[in-house]
């Protein structure tokens, strides 16, 4: 069922099996697993169906450095749904390759090998509406596709590793109904505020407290109506931000925050890098296509250049893979008026894409609006194809064509890379001294990049440039002088919060252990991008569903999960 929290009478407590914290992709996930558990579950959601300015201001922060990481509550959503109401739909898994220590990449390695969770893709992917789990060109198309690259072959660089694509499902409006019938109790405007330890014990959190906002329509809400939830266990689903903020919020058994005696919480912070690059002409393969592949269930697939596992080792470079892009927008010399009327439609296009758009500059080129203009009228029938197709196969859709793409006359493209970041220690996020509404303090993000991230760049791209070469196809041309500045141009990549709660095995250097748990609290989990130990290149919602039905399958069939006491409390639920 679904309530409202601005409902439960002030000093009231719920009592439960298992408090969730969250409805994104992870908390919806891992709920929908438990349905049929037998265990009672209650989930906390901060926001409600819609956006709400004063909950979506409990995201505000710091940022130690603004040309590297956007405002906090930029590629986060406080609403029902999470994330996801605002996804892009890619969905990836990791590679195996990922889970391993290598000497290259520091503090990798993961505590769980890929295995545990290979055989929750699946189920992932369908939660994810993204087809069957099938992520190579062989596996998800019965007959052979048109060449990528034609003529491309390498030992170095695969091109036939899919990214699909969902619908992008918003998880809160999927999902609702189900959730609604269903034994879960979700309450929407419940902000956890507290996760204190219980009374006399040092391994066990209490009773979680609870507010909401006296109103969530205006940006000067203040705290309202407190709660409690008293369950037997508590998982945090909030996000890889939002999960050190509480953590740090409640003192815990050291007094330094929840589960942060080794003031590891908040550390290794990770995101991807991401950048776009030079020029790769391709007028002498013998075909391209950079465009997206259907399969016979409707999903859209696209093939990429990925770096093989063997060959990330011999570079010493994490893992990286790379997309045929479109010439740069802002720029109207590339003559193209599909991407002129982008370029003019700038105003419309939301934040999170308007900064990878147009290079993280909206204003663009000085002067240019003209010379825009005179690309889309030279340009006219090909902009009103484009734009008709966009109409019937985006804005109107219900599976929504992913992304623009559009085939340079002369096949000379620019390279979109993405690629793994290395944890580290430094990257970090801490509270700063301002709170929000609620009392709460909000974070001071300090996002860091290493020498190693510059290093995978750099070996990635000089690999392929020899491979393209080599193969007779064309020639990949950048100055390798720019590479750090074109991977950090758009600084932390989007919506990627990873690792501030790192899976591990050594509390010294970690914050869960294998199945999530909080290494100092037994009652306490954690899921979601916060507990990769590495980020690996694939975008996150895949794994986080994944890791989500992992630890369900866990609490399912944790014995001590049953044998811990509901925490005692003052109040009672209402009849």
């Amino acid at each position: 069922m679904i309530t409202d929290a601005r409902e439960i009478p002030a000093g009231t407590t719920l009592r439960a099996d298992l408090c969730i914290v969250g409805a994104g992709p992870a908390g919806i996930a891992l709920a929908l697993a438990l349905e049929e558990s037998g265990l009672d579950v209650i989930v906390l959601e901060s926001g409600g169906d819609a956006p709400e300015p004063a909950t979506q201001q409990l995201y505000a922060g710091t940022v130690a450095n603004a040309a590297l990481h956007p405002p906090p509550e930029h590629y986060r959503v406080r609403r029902f749904g999470g994330s996801t109401t605002l996804w892009g739909g890619r969905c990836m898994p990791l590679d195996a390759f990922d889970f391993e220590a290598r000497d290259y990449v520091a503090h990798s390695g993961w505590p769980i090998a890929f295995a545990d969770v290979l055989r929750h893709y699946p189920q992932a992917n369908a939660l994810c509406e993204a087809g069957e789990f099938a992520y190579t060109a062989e596996g998800a198309f019965a007959a052979p596709l048109r060449p990528m690259i034609g003529g491309f072959a390498s030992d170095v660089f695969s091109t036939h590793t899919l990214e699909r694509f969902s619908c992008p499902t918003d998880f809160g409006q999927r999902y609702r109904a189900r959730l609604a019938k269903g034994r879960v109790r979700v309450l929407q405007h419940a902000n956890l505020c507290r996760l204190p330890m219980l009374a006399g014990s040092t391994r066990r959190a209490g009773a979680a407290q609870v507010r909401v906002l006296n109103t969530t329509d205006a940006p000067d809400a203040t705290g309202g109506a407190a709660f409690e939830v008293a369950a037997r266990a508590y998982v945090l689903a909030t996000g890889g931000l939002e999960v050190p903020r509480l953590l740090l919020n409640s003192p815990g058994p050291s007094g330094r925050g929840l589960g942060n005696a080794h003031d590891a919480v908040g550390r290794y912070y990770m995101s991807h890098l991401a950048g776009t690059i030079g020029t790769l002409d391709l007028a002498a393969a013998q075909s391209v296509w950079h465009g997206y592949e259907v399969t016979e269930e409707g999903i859209y697939c696209r093939r990429r250049l990925a770096l093989r596992p063997q060959q990330q080792a011999a570079l010493r470079a994490g893992n990286f893979i790379a997309r045929l892009h479109h010439p740069r927008i802002p720029d109207a010399g590339h003559g193209n008026g599909i991407l002129s009327a982008l370029y003019l439609a700038r105003g419309i296009v939301p934040y999170e894409y308007a900064k990878r758009l147009y290079d993280g500059t909206p204003e663009g080129y000085a002067g240019s609006t003209l010379a825009h203009l005179n690309n889309v009228v030279a340009d006219a029938p090909n902009t009103a194809r484009f734009l008709w197709h966009w109409l019937r196969r985006r804005t109107l859709a219900v599976r929504k064509f992913p992304s623009v793409i559009v085939r340079p006359a002369n096949l000379r493209f620019s390279l979109d890379f993405h690629a793994e970041q290395e944890p580290n220690p430094a990257s970090r996020v801490t509270l700063g001294d301002e709170t929000d509404a609620l009392g709460l303090r909000r974070i001071h993000v300090d996002w860091r990049y290493t020498q190693q991230d510059v290093a995978t760049v750099s070996r990635a791209l000089a690999a392929l440039a020899h491979e393209v070469e080599r193969a007779g196809v064309g020639r990949f041309s950048y100055d390798p002088a720019q590479v750090e500045a074109e991977m950090t141009r758009y600084g932390a990549y989007g919506g990627h919060h990873i690792g501030t709660a790192r899976m591990g095995r050594d509390a010294r250097t970690s914050v869960v252990d294998a199945d999530c748990r909080l290494h100092e609290a037994d009652n306490v989990y954690v899921t979601g991008a916060a507990v990769f130990p590495t980020s690996g290149q694939a975008n996150p919602t895949l794994t986080i569903v994944a890791l989500a039905l992992r630890l369900a399958e866990h609490l399912k069939g944790a014995a001590d999960l049953g044998a811990l006491p509901v925490p005692t409390a003052n109040h009672s639920e209402p009849a």
